[in-house]
């Protein structure tokens, strides 16, 4: 698989935003238009839960997207997770 090479203008804006800045704007643009889940963005974007959730409020004002089948997606991965905290 060939890796997505950014325009120079991405990477000046992308920049100071972080080293992994243009990965977690991939996955939460992914996320946003329903292609994946929230536990799938996140780990695309190489984030845990609460980080990416953090990180989605910082830019987009909101975390998770609140509709039916996104719900019950995130809920089953938060119940997930809760059975193995420590």
């Amino acid at each position: 698989m060939n890796a997505i090479q950014l325009k120079p203008e991405f990477t000046d804006i992308l920049q100071p935003l972080g080293v992994d800045a243009g990965d977690f704007f991939l996955a939460a643009s992914l996320y946003h238009s329903h292609k994946v889940s929230f536990a799938a963005a996140a780990a695309l974007a190489g984030l845990d839960f609460e980080e990416f959730h953090y990180r989605l409020r910082e830019h987009f004002g909101h975390g998770l997207r609140l509709e039916d089948e996104a719900v019950l997606e995130d809920l089953a991965t938060a119940r997930k997770w809760a059975n193995h905290a420590p």
